[in-house]
């Protein structure tokens, strides 16, 4: 199976340009579309070299509260020996285009488009593009969530290629999730998946839940239902939906429709006694 993934390319839109566009930012959910992920807003990172970032989700009070998604643009020659400021934060890296070097625990993993990368708090790892292009890739941060008696998920490398997808039952496989943590791990507070809809499936009720959701769509295209609006995304759109924003959606063709999901797993809510000194 061929697989395609959208990355930004950054650049200046030419002052002829309308500035009406599709980004929106509501109570409930934003949409960051592909034609916002210009050069002007990109990010400088500490002890990060030849590398700039979007953005394009942050932990924000009110809104969505568990992570932060950057999109990585590392040119030849980039990448850190500092990488993870915070000990607590555990990582997830997906690559979009071109290649670069993990080194993680020791061990130097060649990661391309595709590749997958899980990285628990603490986890020693650094990053190079040895390359002669720019690599662009994801990276979600969540502050770990730990529990007395259940131990750190190990670090693992993968790529999409290598997991199969799971159909959703009664999708005749039309619609289908790569898992790449074991669901059923308790140990992971987080799961950064891929789900994939062939043209014409659907999501055919309105998914209202606790989880908050940052969908980067790699391809393809929908529309997509947030809260009480269809919106249309496609590939290099990105999606960011706080705890209990309804969402569903049709896929719209005539290719596949597929989108990097990260949402939080797998502890209690956390209560904060009115009491509490």
């Amino acid at each position: 199976m061929t697989r395609s993934y959208y990355a930004p390319q950054g650049g200046h839109p030419p002052q002829t340009d309308l500035l009406t566009g599709r980004a929106v930012f509501t109570e409930a959910y934003a949409v960051i579309p592909r034609g916002v992920m210009r050069d002007i807003v990109t990010s400088l990172l500490p002890f990060w070299d030849k590398t700039r970032a979007w953005v394009i989700a942050r932990p924000l009070s009110g809104f969505a509260e568990t992570f932060s998604q950057y999109i990585m643009e590392v040119a030849p020659g980039g990448g850190s020996e500092r990488p993870e400021p915070e000990p607590d934060a555990e990582g997830v890296l997906f690559v979009v285009e071109g290649e670069m070097a993990l080194m993680l625990d020791g061990k130097r993993h060649a990661m391309k488009a595709g590749g997958y990368a899980y990285l628990p708090p603490a986890a020693r790892w650094t990053l190079k593009n040895d390359s002669s292009a720019p690599v662009r890739f994801h990276w979600v941060r969540k502050a770990y969530e730990r529990v007395d008696g259940i131990g750190l998920p190990e670090a693992f490398v993968t790529s999409d290629e290598a997991v199969k997808p799971v159909a959703m039952p009664g999708t005749e496989g039309k619609w289908a999730t790569t898992r790449f943590a074991d669901p059923n791990d308790i140990r992971h507070d987080m799961h950064v998946n891929i789900v994939t809809f062939e043209p014409g499936a659907v999501i055919p009720f309105a998914e209202t839940h606790v989880m908050e959701h940052g969908l980067y769509v790699l391809e393809g295209k929908a529309v997509y239902r947030l809260n009480n609006d269809w919106v249309e995304v496609e590939a290099g759109d990105f999606m960011w939906l706080r705890a209990f924003c309804p969402q569903a959606c049709y896929a719209g063709g005539p290719g596949r429709f597929r989108y990097l999901l990260y949402k939080d797993v797998n502890r209690h809510m956390k209560l904060k006694s009115p009491f509490a000194r």
